[in-house]
């Protein structure tokens, strides 16, 4: 389990990069206490923006259902009071911490997590050799199931975090710990997969 809770975000968006004008138009973050989502914050946002067509076909999410929901100077400064100063986690980190900053800022805020933990990477550094590691196939390797529909906030940040609960099993039962510090995932994010497994042993062999 994990001695710290951990947030896992994901953000369903207009394009792929805020710098290209794409904004958010849904929002998940699930809190893992232990071994359990704890708590959830969902919500679909309206960034006063056209939804592409290709983006409801994508999602669902349709032009009318933003239109009517929450605004975003509403929803955001909410998350980051969610969110907090615990570890944040997407899989595909990247993407979804750079809308989380860039929707804070033009709202002059600053998000306060201390540290992130991308899921596909450490999935690739804790499960070498699967077929894929988009969270579909990956979520099928490892026997977790979608609970919702894929591309929409709520259902894929479930996904994530089952899959990092998942990691967190794994790497007690591959290492005999009962606790896992979220501040060794980071670590493991930063290292090559080649020296994952010596890096872990000698970490855990440490706290003896």
């Amino acid at each position: 389990m994990y001695q710290r809770p951990i947030v896992m975000l994901d953000f369903e968006t207009t394009g792929l990069s805020p710098g290209m004008g794409a904004r958010i138009t849904e929002v998940a973050a699930l809190r893992i206490e232990g071994t359990r989502i704890t708590e959830r914050f969902v919500s679909l946002v309206n960034c006063d923006v056209q939804i592409p067509a290709f983006i409801t076909s994508l999602t669902g999410i349709t032009q009318e259902m933003v239109d009517s929901a929450p605004c975003v100077s509403k929803v955001v400064p909410e998350l980051l009071r969610f969110i907090g100063r615990d570890t944040l986690s997407a899989h595909n980190a990247s993407f979804d911490e750079k809308f989380l900053k860039a929707e804070a800022e033009d709202l002059g805020l600053a998000p306060a997590h201390e540290q992130t933990v991308c899921s596909l990477k450490l999935s690739r550094r804790l499960f070498p050799g699967l077929p894929s590691y988009k969270l579909s196939p990956l979520s099928s390797s490892l026997g977790i199931r979608f609970k919702g529909t894929a591309h929409r906030a709520e259902a894929d940040a479930e996904v994530s975090a089952e899959v990092l609960i998942h990691a967190a099993g794994h790497l007690g039962r591959t290492y005999g710990v009962d606790s896992i510090d979220p501040k060794l995932l980071a670590r493991v994010n930063a290292l090559s997969a080649a020296k994952v497994p010596d890096f872990l042993r000698r970490e855990f062999a440490a706290r003896g």
